[in-house]
């Protein structure tokens, strides 16, 4: 069966129409020229080959879906992507000569670099762009890695499912994950890329030996780690943008494609010049200026070179002072606690401490300080992360902190008694015996979100054996009647504290706790929407 359609320029339909534009164009030697280039487009379009299938009683419908399988393959899915990709040609190439695709056998290939500076930019694009060289099912793009290290035979299993197109893969532990990794894909012929590795393990148990894969097979690994590349690896190392792609980037983000005003040049050349060709900066100060005028981008350009001697973190800063107070705690919740989690749960935990969480997340998206992944997470670059947590730790002292995430900083803080006012939030994940004063929180009166999460087979809280009679009798001393979000996973007294109010607690969980009841009188969680106490035995 042919899939072709057939015409003539010769035709007498195309014959006419050609006829009348010679005629028109006869004394224009440009228009007879464009006529000519008509015509010589139309007989190249005549003799292009049709699709061709044997007659193996396929039916038109299964036809038409292979020719659209075959032609997805080849198509570059993201086009809107790699249009706004600036200042990457030289080293496409230069990591294209390091791949070498001519050759027919399996090669690793690293991308190494500071943050922000492009490597997961210029790894998509070559992913993008090698992509139609494999068959569609044996391409695989696993982003951030870095944040899902304890989450390893997670990742094992995208890798498994994207490349063997099988949705019943469970692997359950990474050592499983090896194995099938090693054995799956010894007949395939792939392309992965493996963005931000940052531990060696990772790149242990996702593509650690050459023979887990056909030959023609390429893996990319992008890091900012130099120490996990080996001395024999093939590895390319980042440089940053010459100052005409940095013009380039700037604007796009400046004035989203629109042709600058003149009066903008000098300040525009001046911000590249100390942007140093770093990418990221480019985008989020081209990002904070968008639509301001004249008078505020001088504004900002002092500001910009009062710090210009400082590191790229503390620059970044410019776009976090811009923002409305709101907006600066969602940022600093987000850089702090919520990077790579659902948007959905965020939003749960904003919204019971904020009056408008989504406008402050598109605000924070807007000014490129946050992105929402294609998996409905919250993302932002390292070096924005880096800038929200450096704003919280400017004070020496932990305790002088706004935000605890750190499980040093907090034990520092609970175990020497020193919570103070300023602690708004406390968020970890513990994988440890610990052991908690009761007097820990007694001065956190401004404590909002207070949220101890882990596995029950890793967890182990208890409470202080130097604190009173060392046994879970009563409850911890006090909490914040200002608490929102309480998640306690083993939480080791028996009652919650008699002065705690609940009138503004909206998410309270407690499971594997030891509570026996939570409190002796009767309150009232007047917007309580959600409550989960997972075995507990005794209440």
């Amino acid at each position: 069966m042919w899939m072709h359609h057939m015409f003539d320029t010769k035709s007498e339909s195309f014959a006419e129409a050609f006829a009348k534009h010679e005629s028109r164009y006869k004394d224009d030697v440009e228009g007879m020229q464009k006529v000519q280039r008509w015509r010589t487009a139309l007989t190249a379009a005549a003799n292009l080959k049709g699709h061709e299938f044997p007659n193996s009683g396929e039916s038109d419908a299964d036809c038409i879906k292979r020719i659209v399988d075959q032609i997805s393959s080849k198509c570059n899915t993201s086009v809107s992507y790699l249009q706004e990709v600036v200042g990457i040609d030289t080293q496409l190439k230069k990591v294209e000569s390091l791949l070498k695709m001519e050759i027919n056998d399996v090669r690793i290939v690293w991308i190494w670099g500071m943050g922000g500076i492009g490597k997961t930019t210029l790894a998509k694009t070559i992913f993008y762009k090698l992509s139609s060289q494999f068959e569609i099912n044996d391409v695989c793009f696993l982003e951030n890695i870095k944040e899902k290290k304890h989450k390893m035979h997670s990742l094992q299993n995208i890798l498994l499912s994207k490349l063997l197109r099988e949705k019943d893969n469970c692997v359950k532990d990474k050592e499983e994950g090896r194995n099938l990794l090693a054995t799956r894909l010894k007949c395939k012929k792939v392309l992965i890329v493996l963005d931000d590795i940052d531990h060696g393990d990772q790149m242990e148990y996702l593509a650690n030996d050459l023979g887990w894969f056909d030959k023609g097979s390429r893996i990319i690994a992008t890091t900012r780690d130099q120490r996990l590349i080996g001395e024999n690896h093939v590895v390319y190392e980042m440089e940053t943008l010459l100052d005409r792609d940095a013009i380039k980037l700037f604007e796009l983000y400046a004035f989203k494609k629109k042709v600058p005003n003149e009066c903008f040049k000098d300040l525009t050349l001046e911000i590249v010049s100390l942007a140093k060709g770093h990418p990221l900066a480019l985008k989020v100060w081209g990002s904070s200026l968008h639509r301001m005028d004249i008078t505020e981008w001088k504004s900002a350009m002092v500001r910009i070179k009062k710090n210009s001697n400082v590191e790229i973190t503390k620059n970044l800063k410019i776009s976090y002072d811009g923002l409305e107070r709101e907006e600066q705690q969602i940022f600093l919740d987000i850089a702090c606690f919520f990077r790579g989690i659902e948007k959905e749960e965020v939003m749960q935990v904003l919204e019971s401490c904020y009056f408008g969480p989504k406008f402050g997340l598109r605000v924070l998206v807007n000014k490129s300080l946050v992105s929402i992944s294609e998996y409905d997470t919250i993302e932002m670059h390292d070096l924005i992360q880096d800038m929200g947590k450096y704003i919280v730790q400017r004070r020496k002292h932990p305790e002088k902190h706004s935000r605890l995430w750190n499980v040093e900083h907090f034990n520092e803080v609970v175990d020497n008694n020193m919570g103070t006012m300023p602690v708004k939030a406390i968020w970890f994940t513990y994988c440890q015996q610990q052991s908690f004063n009761k007097e820990a929180m007694k001065n956190m009166t401004r404590l909002r979100i207070l949220c101890i999460r882990g596995d029950k087979y890793d967890l182990f809280f208890s409470s202080d054996s130097n604190s009173h009679d060392g046994s879970t009798d009563g409850s911890i001393e006090y909490l914040s009647n200002n608490l929102r979000w309480f998640v306690w996973h083993e939480y080791p007294w028996k009652l919650l504290p008699r002065n705690f109010e609940p009138k503004k607690l909206v998410h309270l969980e407690l499971r594997w706790s030891s509570l026996h009841y939570l409190w002796n009188e009767t309150k009232v969680p007047f917007y309580l929407r959600y409550f989960l106490f997972y075995l507990v035995l005794e209440l």
